[in-house]
């Protein structure tokens, strides 16, 4: 591993390449880190309710500690308490104005249920983030959150770094989702805690329901129902939360890697512990399935309300499939990763329907077309998606650096891609990995892989 100067949006950094080579089969059992998006989700809510909450398994990535520090800043209180973490609230309607900017970092979802929260609350907060968030349109919050009150002003593009105040009290609003967007919908709704009277969102398609199961086990009354194959969720305004003690599953998006390595890695039997496997999340293991993969469900159970079970994944020749883009929101974070197993199949894969992996940390579309081609894939590009031709199960003949675009789910899904290659895959930068996976390379070493 050797660092090399890698340009920025500000000037120049130093990042170091990382190389993943094969080396034989994935075995053993591991255990993947927190839920990220239940992770964010629950210091949010802790923030808000009035006593301590206490969180275990949280995911302590960066994007987390994000979220994290920003609530610090508008007067809760967190700390560990050894492998736990602690929140004192400070209760709905009474954060406090930040004195600083509120640096997000990489993480988009911080920035927009954090700008959902400001928004019905009588204080002003600036929002920065590193040069890859910065990029990210902000438009699809500022337009419902700007009708219930607030008001915005962004870089040019609707981008970060951005200014925005809130209002209280906040109006309420019924908005129909134009695209399928946990972070939209989430944003709304907590900025309809402190609202008076019922807050809606309309979701034509329905997306991770995370905010909602959560904000029942804070005491929250959310009315969810079914009306023309639409999903209407209501928050009554404003409202309390009452504390509680949550334990985070492991993230499904995380295990998904290790799902596809172990698939497509010859002689593999993984079984990775405690999965979420919330119906709205689970897009990938059912898409896998279909190509085959041999995906074993043990010990199903609930943790905190979500479903919960550890996978035990074989090795199994994989075949294309055409993906349904229905399926895109219970795995929209998970495509790269399978787009490394379609290149793996047997025939060909065709998606569609993913126009939103244009606006992620980078144009992930481009970006692993891009990598994959460079590493041996038979890859085609199209306006909402890739056609892949894959090798029916023969290595890629690997290669590299390729370029990340300091996103993490593209530098895992091309470190997977390594150890089904020939001669390794190098990634121009492993750093942006800590965002949301810190213990990445440690757990593929325990695995077995190079």
């Amino acid at each position: 591993m050797g660092a090399v100067k890698a340009p920025l949006q500000y000037g120049y950094a130093f990042v170091s390449t990382h190389r993943f080579s094969p080396k034989g089969p994935l075995t053993g059992r591991i255990r993947v880190p927190g839920d990220k998006s239940i992770s964010h989700r629950a210091l949010m809510f802790g923030a808000l309710a009035v006593g301590r909450s206490r969180i275990s398994g949280l995911l302590e990535g960066e994007d987390v500690l994000a979220t994290a520090a920003a609530l610090r800043e508008m007067g809760a209180v967190i700390g560990k308490d050894g492998d736990d973490w602690v929140v004192d609230g400070v209760g709905v309607g009474t954060l406090l104005q930040p004195e600083r900017a509120l640096d997000m970092g990489n993480s988009g979802t911080s920035t927009r249920l954090l700008m959902g929260l400001v928004a019905s609350h009588g204080i002003t907060a600036t929002f920065m983030g590193d040069a890859s968030l910065s990029k990210r349109p902000m438009g699809r919050v500022i337009e419902p959150l700007s009708t219930m009150g607030a008001s915005f002003t962004p870089s040019p593009g609707g981008t970060l770094p951005l200014m925005m105040e809130g209002m209280q009290p906040a109006v309420p609003i019924s908005y129909r989702l134009p695209v399928a967007s946990a972070q939209v919908k989430s944003a709304v709704l907590l900025a309809g805690l402190n609202t008076p009277g019922i807050t809606t969102v309309v979701e034509p398609v329905p997306t991770r329901d995370h905010t909602e199961r959560m904000l029942r086990g804070f005491g929250v009354t959310v009315d969810v129902e079914e009306q023309d194959g639409e999903r209407i969720i209501k928050v009554h305004g404003p409202c309390d939360l009452t504390p509680c003690d949550i334990t985070v599953p492991g993230d499904p998006s995380s295990a998904a890697f290790f799902a596809v390595a172990a698939s497509i890695v010859p002689g593999s039997d993984l079984t990775i512990e405690n999965v979420g496997l919330n119906p709205t999340r689970n897009g990938i293991y059912r898409v896998l399935e279909q190509m085959g993969a041999n995906i074993e469900y043990l010990d199903e159970r609930e943790v905190g309300g979500e479903p919960v079970a550890d996978l035990r994944v074989r090795h199994a020749g994989l075949k294309g499939i055409e993906v349904d883009p229905e399926v895109a929101p219970s795995m929209i974070d998970e495509f790269p990763v399978l787009f490394v197993a379609a290149a793996l199949a047997e025939g060909t894969t065709v998606t569609s329907g993913l126009d939103e992996l244009r606006v992620k940390e980078s144009d992930r579309l481009s970006a692993m077309a891009a990598a994959l081609s460079l590493a041996g894939a038979d890859i085609e590009e199209r306006e909402d998606g890739l056609v892949i031709h894959g090798s029916g199960g023969k290595a890629l003949s690997g290669g590299g650096p390729v370029t990340t675009h300091l996103d993490h789910r593209i530098a895992m899904s091309m470190a997977v891609a390594g150890l089904a290659s020939k001669g390794g895959v190098t990634i121009d930068s492993a750093e942006p990995i800590a965002t949301s996976f810190p213990n990445f390379i440690a757990l593929l070493h325990k695995a077995g892989a190079d």
